[in-house]
């Protein structure tokens, strides 16, 4: 059996503008996080499923990541097995932070990947 290869994708290849997906669970997350990204941990995401959906529902790629790239290429498969255009973030949040790119907490202490 041949499987396609996981669509991936290095930080600097994520738009400013992308749709990101962080499958992270809450104690990462409030540890630091991209501040446009759309959080729904991988824990839950059968049952929020209908979220992910609707945030590309114009179409739009999703940009799928998590802390290290393991979590978020299995939810990037499954995306893709539903007919999504969905990519995984090659190194994730700890590709993110060593590439510089911005990061926040929603309580304003420094940003970490936790």
């Amino acid at each position: 059996m041949n499987f396609a290869p996981l669509p991936t994708v290095t930080v600097a290849e994520v738009p400013a503008d992308g749709l990101m997906l962080d499958v992270r669970e809450a104690d990462e997350w409030q540890a630091g996080h991209v501040e446009s990204a759309l959080h729904v941990p991988m824990s839950g995401f059968v049952a929020r499923f209908g979220e992910v959906t609707e945030a590309a529902e114009d179409g739009r790629r999703i940009y799928v990541m998590c802390r290290s790239g393991g979590r978020s290429a299995q939810v990037t498969a499954y995306l893709v097995q539903q007919g999504i255009d969905a990519v995984n973030i090659d190194g994730g949040m700890f590709a993110w932070e060593a590439a510089g790119r911005p990061m926040v907490t929603d309580d304003g202490s420094p940003a970490i990947v936790a």
